[in-house]
């Protein structure tokens, strides 16, 4: 289906302002963001449009009942720098896999993807070209009516704003298991990528660094001893020449580093697991040195080795390298900027069609 995409833009671009090689993260943003409006039971008027603050009244039901739910996407260069996506097509069905669980409408797959297209075409001077750097796109979806009152919201807002990144971690990272607050539970909103989810973990989350750590490695709500994932990634373990990843249980982010990750590993000739996994066994495989590797993967972060995982009073040594970890982080950044084949037919090449 054709969209018919208005856009307005900017008498002069901001990227001259921009220093690609000391990108600050999270706090620069592009010239135009993508918005298009809920209403009346349908999505209409989807516009690109210079990027600036959005009238919001107080009432805005997304303020006070929580519906709001995002995605996380990166757009890349390849050699001859032409804009690259990476798997646009699954962010979109995850959006709306959040939007089934928190009551909201399904936003046009299509129109997803064209929208992200024509937006990155018109910020492709915002790519930043360094390896490992990227342009981070955050598709994501709000309550905007003004109204109190529990129920689900008739008026949304879907916008998709762009802002040029860096790399994540620079250095391996050490994760603290907690064991006092949990991220989700059986039945609950884990499985989908809703802003409240993130809200509940920054408690916890800064609890952790002032420990030292970098990031909280979340534990089943019952007993407090399956693994789930990090507080920004999904977490893969080498354990006796094996992989084996947290199975999805409506608990964790099906997140799409992971998919792919798991189909280059077994692309690569590794085994790799799916299943429950306690803490207690990633303790048992460092002690008998059968735990070889540790990473976590995300949009945001790519691949980050994993150091060591604080419990209590002990600390879980992982490893001091990741050989198979920078493996894959080289295998996908090299397929999401054309430097290898794409044999998974990944990644989407945005053409240049706006004038």
């Amino acid at each position: 289906m054709k969209h018919n995409i208005s856009i307005t833009k900017v008498t002069e671009s901001q990227v001259k302002n921009l220093d690609f090689s000391n990108i600050p993260l999270g706090t620069t943003f592009t010239d135009h963001m993508f918005i298009c409006d809920y209403d009346n039971g349908e999505w209409v008027n989807p516009r690109i449009v210079p990027m600036g603050p959005i009238p919001t009244h107080p009432a805005a039901m997304a303020l006070h009942y929580g519906q709001a739910i995002f995605e996380g996407m990166k757009a890349t260069v390849d050699e001859e720098g032409n804009p690259m996506l990476f798997r646009a097509d699954k962010n979109a069905a995850r959006l709306n896999t959040s939007a089934d669980r928190m009551g909201m409408p399904h936003f046009p797959e299509d129109l997803f993807v064209e929208g992200l297209k024509q937006l990155v075409d018109l910020e492709r001077q915002w790519i930043p070209p360094t390896d490992g750097s990227a342009l981070y796109l955050r598709p994501f979806m709000y309550a905007d009516e003004p109204f109190i009152g529990m129920r689900a919201a008739t008026h949304y807002k879907f916008i998709i704003m762009a802002s040029p990144a860096g790399p994540f971690f620079s250095k391996r990272i050490k994760l603290w298991a907690e064991k006092q607050y949990i991220r989700a539970v059986n039945g609950g909103t884990g499985e989908a990528k809703a802003a409240g989810n993130y809200a509940a973990a920054i408690r916890p989350t800064e609890l952790a660094k002032a420990k030292g750590f970098d990031q909280v490695l979340w534990l089943d709500a019952v007993e407090h001893k399956y693994i789930q994932e990090v507080g920004t990634m999904n977490i893969f373990f080498k354990i006796d020449g094996k992989f084996i990843t947290p199975k999805r249980d409506g608990s964790i982010l099906d997140g799409i580093t992971r998919m792919s990750v798991i189909t280059i590993l077994r692309d690569k000739g590794y085994e790799v697991t799916e299943r429950a996994i306690t803490l207690d066994e990633i303790q048992e495989a460092a002690e008998n040195n059968t735990l070889e590797e540790a990473f976590g993967t995300g949009t945001a972060v790519g691949i980050a080795y994993i150091q060591d995982i604080g419990v209590g009073e002990t600390i879980i040594h992982v490893s001091d390298e990741s050989p198979v970890g920078l493996e894959i982080n080289e295998t996908l950044n090299a397929i999401k900027t054309g430097k290898i084949e794409d044999k998974f037919n990944w990644v989407t090449k945005v053409e240049s069609v706006l004038v």
